[in-house]
């Protein structure tokens, strides 16, 4: 194999590089390579400018030289921050129940909500959840989703957990993708814990926290901050151990209600996801804050609830990604191209806007630094679309899917 390898001409490569992680961005911002080559080496990108100069740079090197001969656009591959692709069963029934008209907790009491999810995900094996995952992942990888978060919390035990966990693990040496881990032990209460909101919480953290530290398997800790789950006051000792322990947090905020985001913004999450209910309040302290916001059009769409007010956020100076949401029951459909376009229709973004939610800013999410954006010394994660322009790709609006995904350097995908 060899060391180096030049991927060109390409007709626009879309660098995101200089993009700046917070507040709005004008399509004239976005930094444009035309008639573009990328150079490889072992992985990560050597160079990329102008075909011609690179494919000089590329000879004096030996590299094996790829010469595409139509019309392709390049993007860095998409991260996609917040899924939930570890579970068993359908909660099908869940979303005929909703468009019939029941509510939230007319669905629970008839069997349905996450603790239908949590009793089919009990149900699995490790193996079972671990190919499920793989499944999964391998099908975000075609529609160019190159690194994807992956939450537990359908276990809701240490024992299950870990068993989610360790799923995920292991799903992450089986697939091309890169599986980022979150635990998200505290999703909701377990109906079956005998005990309190703080105990369930002490035991989490006392009994499951070292373990993950000890066997490698996240380094992010997350929480429903809700009426129903947990409150602002439960979550914030929860929150300020895993803190001292060295985890990172992200944080279920706003989603009904605004308690979320100001428990984010105040022991300094990495990321504030949902935020459907934020208001000028909560948008102003995200904005000014540390703390990325993070859309999941995926849920309101599958709910049939208002958008995150991405348009706000960005115009207040706040970072915003986007994410699919993916789960069994209000985000089942796990097309991140395409949430991401619904929502910069309803929000009114620029496709710079959208595109960076998805690649640089949502890289950002996840304290990634190695990707996100096409750079030297960057990961060479990228995907190539059959097209002229990149307005094309958001204009159809998840139609137009990846004719090629490259992960660390190597095709991993090609229709």
């Amino acid at each position: 194999m060899e060391k180096y390898k030049l991927i060109g001409p390409i007709t626009q490569l879309l660098s995101m590089d200089s993009i700046p992680l917070k507040g709005a961005l004008k399509d004239s911002e976005l930094p444009i390579i035309k008639n573009a080559g990328i150079l490889i080496e072992e992985g990560h990108i050597h160079s990329i400018g102008d075909f011609d100069t690179i494919k000089r740079i590329a000879f004096e090197l030996n590299a094996e030289i790829i010469e595409l001969q139509s019309d392709y656009i390049c993007l860095p591959g998409f991260i996609d921050v917040h899924t939930h692709i570890c579970f068993s069963g359908s909660r099908a029934n869940d979303y005929a129940m909703r468009n019939a008209g029941k509510t939230y907790l007319e669905i629970a009491e008839a069997g349905g909500g996450i603790w239908d999810t949590v009793t089919k995900t009990r149900a699995a094996s490790q193996e079972e959840l671990c190919h499920s995952v793989i499944k999964r992942a391998n099908s975000l990888l075609k529609n160019g989703i190159t690194t994807v978060e992956v939450k537990s919390g359908y276990g809701l035990s240490v024992e299950e957990e870990l068993k989610m966990l360790r799923a995920i693990s292991q799903a992450n040496t089986n697939t091309e993708s890169d599986l980022i881990a979150t635990c998200l032990a505290a999703h909701m209460l377990p109906r079956d814990y005998n005990g309190d909101h703080e105990t369930y919480l002490n035991e989490i953290a006392s009994k499951l926290f070292p373990i993950l530290k000890t066997e490698n398997l996240s380094n992010r800790i997350d929480a429903f901050v809700e009426q129903s789950a947990f409150s602002k006051e439960q979550i914030e000792p929860y929150f300020r151990r895993a803190i001292e322990m060295g985890f990172d947090i992200t944080v279920h905020a706003d989603q009904f209600t605004t308690d979320g985001s100001e428990i984010a913004v105040k022991v300094g999450a990495i990321s504030a996801d949902h935020l459907e209910a934020s208001k000028e309040e909560e948008i102003l302290k995200l904005a000014t804050s540390n703390t990325i916001a993070v859309a999941l059009p995926g849920a309101s769409i599958g709910l049939g609830c208002d958008f995150t007010p991405a348009r706000k956020i960005l115009d207040k100076g706040g970072a915003l990604a986007i994410a699919s949401d993916w789960n069994p029951g209000s985000a089942p459909m796990g097309d991140l191209l395409t949430q991401a376009c619904i929502l910069g229709t309803f929000q009114k973004l620029s496709n710079a806007e959208v595109l960076a939610g998805i690649t640089y800013r949502a890289a950002a999410a996840l304290k990634l630094e190695d990707r996100g954006k096409l750079a030297p010394k960057m990961l060479a994660d990228f995907c190539l679309f059959s097209s002229n322009h990149y307005n094309e790709i958001l204009y159809h609006q998840g139609k137009i899917t990846p004719s090629q995904v490259w992960k660390h350097g190597e095709i991993v995908y090609s229709k």
